[in-house]
């Protein structure tokens, strides 16, 4: 004869659910696999259709063939997506932080404004043509203006409104000043209208080599700020309370963001709303938590960015869309729809 055990000795034996912590660690690991069939689509797809066959043996056997050599740009091409999705979401989610705003991202402190102010100079000025020549001017004019409005934000007084107040004003102001050179300057207008858009196409193991130690540096400093992000993020009386270095926290933090974005807006040209969207969207089902959202951005954006250029290979065959434009197409209504949510929410 059978007998019902206790409701007590039911509940101790039952299997416990998982905790929310397990949920998170699946869904990072299961994000990375996407990452890899992506990666892997990016270099098996383009806009020059290749065998399976002869992508595997470009990746695998270099013969100098006409599909070794379309796999080995296509490979560099992927690395650099990968490596600049990775730093645009990283850097969205830290400047989303550091301005406690859900709809920052590395345009809001003039950083992508800084960077195409530095190429065209480098163009119309000393006469800089080619990629590998101002990605430094790029980069250098990124920092200078990351700088810049840390400086006019206050520096130790910084708060999170004055910083998003210096950098519009300062990207208003070199918009302007972009805009005249271009206009006064044919030979810069040509050059400066692919650069800008952003794109890929032009990925190489030297540019990859140069920004690749920025990106590094970037990314462990980010990361290393999860924990005093979260205490910033609380408001300022509470990230006191709780012993936070409110000063050294947003300076690290402006620095990190200034060269992950910097870094891959001087190797890709400004690419918008990878930033934005992709630390928004993890938000949503990892909570505030900056230990998860980082590592969540760092994987899901290049998803974004590498299977943006993919449709834009895909779609207009023989020729492409740069991936600045697709990330523009997808990211215009998401932002649309990310702003009414925050508006119902408000209500």
């Amino acid at each position: 004869m059978l007998v019902d055990s206790p409701p007590e000795q039911r509940a101790e034996t039952a299997p416990a659910p998982p905790s929310r912590r397990a949920i998170r660690a699946l869904g990072l690991l299961v994000s990375v696999v996407i990452l890899m069939l992506v990666a892997l689509a990016s270099i098996a797809i383009g806009a020059k259709e290749l065998p399976l066959d002869q992508v595997w043996h470009g990746l695998f056997h270099d013969t100098g063939t006409y599909g070794d050599v379309v796999v080995d740009e296509r490979l560099s091409r992927t690395v650099l997506g990968l490596l600049a999705g990775a730093a645009l979401g990283l850097s969205g989610a830290v400047l989303q932080a550091l301005t406690r705003n859900p709809l920052a991202d590395p345009g809001l402190l003039g950083i992508n404004a800084g960077a195409s102010a530095a190429v065209v100079t480098a163009i119309t000025f000393f006469g800089v043509t080619s990629l590998d020549g101002y990605v430094w001017f790029a980069f250098v004019g990124a920092a200078a203006v990351g700088a810049l409005v840390w400086f006019l934000g206050g520096s130790r007084g910084a708060t999170p409104v004055r910083l998003a107040l210096a950098g519009t004003a300062i990207s208003a102001a070199l918009y302007g000043y972009l805009q005249a050179v271009m206009i006064t300057d044919d030979a810069a207008l040509g050059k400066m209208r692919f650069w800008t858009v952003g794109s890929l196409a032009s990925a190489s193991d030297a540019t990859i080599l140069q920004v690749l130690p920025f990106l590094a540096v970037g990314t462990l400093l980010a990361l290393g700020l999860a924990r005093s992000l979260n205490a910033v993020a609380m408001g300022d009386d509470t990230a006191r309370a709780l012993g936070a270095n409110l000063n050294r926290t947003r300076a690290l933090a402006m620095l990190a963001a200034t060269v992950l974005s910097g870094a891959a807006t001087a190797a890709c040209g400004p690419i918008a709303f990878v930033g934005l969207m992709v630390p928004h969207v993890v938000r949503s089902f990892t909570g505030p938590d900056l230990r998860w959202i980082l590592p969540y951005a760092t994987v899901l954006s290049p998803v974004l960015l590498l299977g943006a250029d993919v449709i834009g290979r895909v779609v207009a065959r023989p020729s492409e869309l740069q991936v600045g434009i697709v990330t523009a197409v997808i990211g215009g209504p998401v932002f649309i729809l990310l702003v009414r949510r925050r508006r119902t929410a408000q209500l």
